[in-house]
């Protein structure tokens, strides 16, 4: 038997964290209050910095509702310009007096400000990017060398880890010209919902307990392609016998999509809703479908697998971590196809077929547990302070 190392300081001893986020809103936001309540339940000092500019109420509420230490409150703004002076002046304040063991910062703006430090006492810095700005495919080609080349720049000299939350994301980083050793993959996790919720959301909505119900969570954005679920749906209803469509989500394309949903012909099946959040909604479907443009790792994904849902999704960033093709899931090519995506959407509703991928995706469910998610991050912390 190999002798076990002799458990260090750094390892024995709780750490001094500080969190920094500039959006609230998505998975982001979401990883970030799971970060924060998981590391202080574990004896760590967590303190954490929010911008108030894109703040969401929710999200301020469940943050000081935690009982962190400290929250500080620092105006970030997502585009480049003279307020990130002000803003990383006041980080730097923060920073100094925590005498803090991790700082680290999620999406690109708190990144590059957690990073960006003057001479003195050097806590590990970490960044988790969320989906690097430079994976958008709509980016302009100037925009992609810009922002690409301060990623880029941050990443070699700035950065003491980089923490992808997907494989894609990781081979992205790769292709900036970032380290790999200074990255690693720590796919976010799913809490299970605190309260089944099927029965509700179907009976919302009129729909018995054995109908058969795709979902789909998301912004109703241009990246999320809501049009793409109501075509699919619609050329899968006529082989789909009786089966509903149940769409959580609000956004700028509301109007468009509701004239869609009329146009279809079958009001009486899709369901549009912001009643219900996914976490809560997700429970009612049988499975749920991606038809997005492009992300990085979608939280809804994760809420899926951790609840053992199948999952139909384009090829997509995040896809291949979620989903094992023809055992959890189906992925489709991210064409624009919706011929593709309505052929899996009804081979998933064959009865076989879904008893097969129910089977798989109950065994999988444990890997995007969010103690899993929570463990990682926490051991990387250590190893890089022990470092």
């Amino acid at each position: 038997m190999t002798p076990t190392a002799p458990t260090t300081d750094a390892e024995r001893a709780s750490l001094r964290i500080l969190q920094v986020i500039e959006p609230s809103g998505g998975g982001s936001g979401r990883h970030f209050l799971d970060l924060c309540h998981g590391l202080m339940q574990r004896g760590h000092h967590v303190e954490a910095v929010y911008s108030p500019v894109r703040a969401e109420k929710s999200f301020v509420r469940e943050l000081k509702a935690m009982g962190l230490p400290d929250v500080h409150k620092v105006a970030m703004r997502r585009a480049p310009g003279r307020s990130d002076l002000a803003a990383h002046r006041a980080l730097r304040a923060i920073i100094s007096r925590g005498r803090f063991d991790i700082i680290h910062g999620h999406s690109s703006k708190a990144g590059a400000l957690t990073r960006l430090r003057l001479p003195g006492r050097h806590a590990q810095r970490v960044y988790t990017p969320h989906a690097f700005r430079t994976m958008d495919p709509t980016l302009s080609a100037g925009a992609r060398r810009l922002y690409g080349s301060i990623e880029s720049f941050l990443g070699r000299y700035l950065t003491d880890h980089l923490i992808c939350v997907s494989e894609d994301e990781y081979r992205h980083a790769l292709s900036l010209g970032i380290p790999e050793a200074r990255l690693s993959v720590i796919v976010n996790g799913a809490a299970q919902p605190v309260k089944d919720m099927a029965a509700t959301v179907r009976a919302s909505f009129g729909i018995a307990p054995d109908t058969f119900v795709f979902g789909a969570i998301g912004r109703l954005s241009h990246q999320k392609a809501p049009e793409r679920m109501i075509e699919a749906f619609r050329l899968a209803a006529a082989k789909v016998p009786g089966a509903h469509l149940i769409m959580i989500g609000s956004g700028e394309l509301e109007t468009p999509v509701r004239a869609a949903i009329a146009a279809s012909g079958l009001q009486s099946r899709i369901h549009l809703t912001s009643a219900f959040t996914g976490p809560q909604a997700v429970s009612a479907f049988d499975c749920l479908v991606m038809p997005s443009r492009y992300e990085a790792m979608s939280y809804v994904m994760l809420e899926a697998a951790a609840v053992a849902k199948p999952i139909v999704s384009t090829d997509v960033g995040g896809a291949t971590t979620a989903i094992e093709h023809g055992v959890t899931g189906f992925i489709v090519p991210n064409d624009g196809d919706t011929a593709k995506l309505a052929a899996a959407m009804i081979e998933v509703a064959e009865p076989a077929t879904f008893a097969r991928l129910k089977e798989g995706a109950e065994r999988a469910r444990s890997r995007f547990s969010l103690d899993t998610m929570i463990d990682r991050t926490e051991a990387l912390y250590k190893r890089l302070v022990a470092r």
